[in-house]
């Protein structure tokens, strides 16, 4: 769905990609993870062709992003509403924007406020409207048009745990439906939840690529043991062997005991 080869772009002395490759197929999620600097939002600038690349390619579905606009759903990363507007007026604009007419466009506008639970507010101003509800009516404007590929830039940044669910829950229906989606958070548990394939990005490229259980391969867990004296900690790949040697070697009177797994974040120290 989303084929994008070696990017390059620079803003003058400032290079924002540097030969940046990513792919995403029908169905995948994908998880884009990465400091603040390194490239993400530059490179969905350039998937919805809002920037234009100094060298490199990039198709959806085998066109440019200009020709394929129809096909894309965007989220970007701050709130992009019209304050005056209500959110159905909202919906009906970027749904026809899209191509939708008459019924197409009546049911692209139910189904998606029913998945961000929007409803009951679809007749409200979105200036009136909470941050929560404003992210989720910002979700829905992707939606509207069940896009074959979905960019979503820090979608729940700063939102209510109910914004954030009803998002991730209509992610994964879209991805099962067969939706490409490039899923862009700092909300690293975000992506176990959503079973998302990562891709690591540093300096304007991507140093790593690959489900959650292949690049966390190889990294150590950490064993805690908390005594009246001490706390011990203690890496390992084998936590359970390793508890039992700290258990057996320690003399004061355990208070705590914690076992931390390897997580998304120690893979982003261990490459960036």
């Amino acid at each position: 769905m989303l084929h994008a080869m070696d990017l390059t772009k620079r803003y003058g002395d400032v290079t924002a990609l540097h030969g940046f490759t990513l792919d995403v197929r029908p169905g995948e999620i994908v998880g884009l993870v990465g400091h603040n600097g390194a490239g993400k939002t530059t490179f969905l600038d350039i998937v919805c062709g809002l920037v234009r690349a100094d060298s490199g390619t990039v198709t959806i579905d085998g066109r440019t992003p200009r020709v394929a606009r129809g096909k894309l759903g965007v989220a970007p990363q701050h709130i992009a509403l019209y304050p005056g507007a209500t959110a159905r007026e909202h919906l009906v604009l970027y749904g026809r924007l899209a191509g939708l007419r008459r019924a197409a466009l009546t049911a692209g506008i139910r189904e998606a406020a029913e998945a961000m639970l929007l409803t009951e507010l679809l007749d409200r101003r979105t200036g009136l409207l909470s941050g929560g509800q404003q992210r989720r009516v910002q979700a829905a404007i992707a939606l509207v048009h069940r896009p074959g590929l979905l960019l979503l830039d820090e979608p729940t940044a700063g939102a209510d745990p109910q914004t954030r669910q009803s998002l991730l829950t209509v992610v994964r229906d879209r991805a099962a439906a067969g939706a490409a989606v490039v899923y862009t958070t700092h909300y690293l548990p975000e992506l176990a939840e959503l079973d998302a394939t990562l891709a690591v990005a540093k300096g304007g490229r991507i140093i790593a690529r690959g489900t959650s259980g292949e690049l966390l391969r190889d990294l150590t867990d950490e064993v805690r043991v908390q005594t009246d004296d001490e706390e011990i900690r203690m890496r390992t790949t084998d936590p359970a062997s390793t508890l039992v040697e700290l258990l057996s070697a320690t003399r004061s009177p355990v208070r705590g005991i914690d076992i931390r797994k390897a997580s998304l974040d120690d893979l982003y120290r261990s490459l960036a």
